[in-house]
């Protein structure tokens, strides 16, 4: 009979967690499930081999139960044995007269042994060269179904205002919903709505991974949102307003006299909003840039030849 080591099977060490040893089988499950490789014929063989190791390893009574016995057979190897002259009986006397100082019970085969732990004889009578039942068969545990993941395209406008998208996906539609703020490579988790599970397992789960788009006019920085805004020379000089279109609406903006161009106005809670947080903004920065006059006619460039030497007479004064 050859002695099995299912440690060595999933790939792990004595000392990984039961958390470790989960994320290592479902890996192996994906890789050797048979209805993944149907042209392999011992890709079943190996998918029952690691099934059988991780409900054993993944259990703490009956991984202390297989360590009892993978330390004895260790043992046993480090003095030259091999598993066709290792003492399975004396082993299992040993053992069942431990339990039974703890338990005060007995046990008539080596399935009832192993198998009073969750119902794994099975499994152990593998162990011992039996095989498996074939009364009862073998049985599969229960396997989560797979993530899906798609990626839907926003506009900064969409993000802004929130959006609702028909996403197809696992062979139906799904209507997903973006609140407003949502973020470039933000990936929403829709419960349930992924690849189906095997053999009585849940379902995996949809990831929605967002992509907003850039904007051609407007920059956004976080929660914040910049913008340039053109103002004309006479505003610019003289002070004024003037008005922008954001994508909550127009605004009306109040331009200080001699603002240069390059200035940076910041208009407080009027930027993107903030995800999940009601009624909370960033700011929205306005960066201004003075349009210069086109097409002027001789009398206005009379004027501004009249201003240019009344200036440079009061520099000259100053």
């Amino acid at each position: 009979m050859e002695f099995k080591d299912y440690y060595k099977i999933l790939g792990v060490d004595k000392t990984a967690t039961t958390d470790e040893i989960k994320q290592v089988y479902r890996k192996l499950a994906r890789q050797y499930h048979p209805d993944s490789n149907k042209s392999d014929p011992n890709a079943e063989n190996k998918f029952k081999e690691i099934s059988e190791a991780y409900q054993v390893l993944s259990d703490p009574e009956k991984r202390r139960k297989y360590d009892n016995l993978n330390n004895s057979f260790n043992r046993h190897r480090q003095t030259g044995g091999s598993s066709d002259n290792f003492d399975w009986a004396s082993w299992f006397a040993e053992a069942q007269q431990s339990a039974g100082r703890r338990t005060r019970s007995t046990y008539q085969t080596v399935g009832d042994f192993f198998s009073s732990g969750g119902g794994l004889s099975d499994f152990f009578e593998r162990i011992f060269g039996s095989g498996f039942s074939s009364r009862q068969g073998f049985k599969y545990p229960p396997q989560r179904g797979e993530d899906v993941e798609v990626e839907v395209e926003l506009t900064l406008a969409e993000a802004f205002n929130g959006a609702t998208r028909q996403i197809q996906a696992n062979g139906k539609k799904i209507e997903v919903k973006f609140k407003p703020g949502i973020t470039d490579g933000q990936v929403m988790k829709i419960t349930g709505q992924g690849g189906d599970g095997n053999y009585g397992g849940q379902k995996g789960d949809l990831l929605v991974k967002v992509k907003v788009l850039p904007h051609n006019k407007v920059e956004r920085r976080g929660d914040d949102l910049y913008l340039d805004l053109p103002v004309d020379l006479f505003t610019a000089v003289l002070g004024g307003s003037a008005k922008i279109k954001t994508f909550s609406g127009m605004v009306k903006v109040t331009i200080p006299p001699e603002t240069s161009s390059g200035k940076v106005l910041k208009l407080k809670g009027l930027g993107m909003p903030k995800y999940n947080s009601d009624g909370e903004r960033g700011d929205l920065y306005l960066n201004v840039q003075i349009k210069v006059s086109k097409n002027l006619t001789d009398e206005e460039k009379s004027l501004y030849e009249k201003l240019r030497q009344l200036r440079k007479e009061n520099t000259i004064k100053a």
